[in-house]
């Protein structure tokens, strides 16, 4: 019974810690393409639908998009992939 109840101690602590080590990031994207005073709400909008982001900032006069998201839950390169699909590719800027 022991046994058994180290087992479960050990893989609750195996399935705990992903989460453990996940952080509130913020990057900062380049975004192409923006060029009318509709583009930054398309991009706010399709970076925002990705699971895991809590904010996006956009400039539309610096075309760029900054955003805060959980890492444990998603990653800059699948924000990226959503803006971009969105027809506005998106980079992470050097230092994000």
């Amino acid at each position: 019974m022991q046994n058994l109840l180290s087992a479960f101690f050990v893989g609750g602590i195996t399935l705990a810690a992903p989460a453990a080590f996940a952080a509130e990031r913020t990057v900062t994207f380049s975004v192409d393409n923006m060029t009318c005073a509709s583009c930054p709400y398309i991009v706010k909008t399709s970076m925002a639908s990705v699971a895991g982001v809590d904010n996006v900032a956009i400039s539309l006069e610096a075309m760029t998009a900054t955003v805060t998201f959980d890492d444990g839950k998603t990653t800059a390169e699948a924000i990226a992939a959503a803006s971009t699909n969105a027809g506005y590719p998106a980079h992470p800027q050097q230092g994000s």
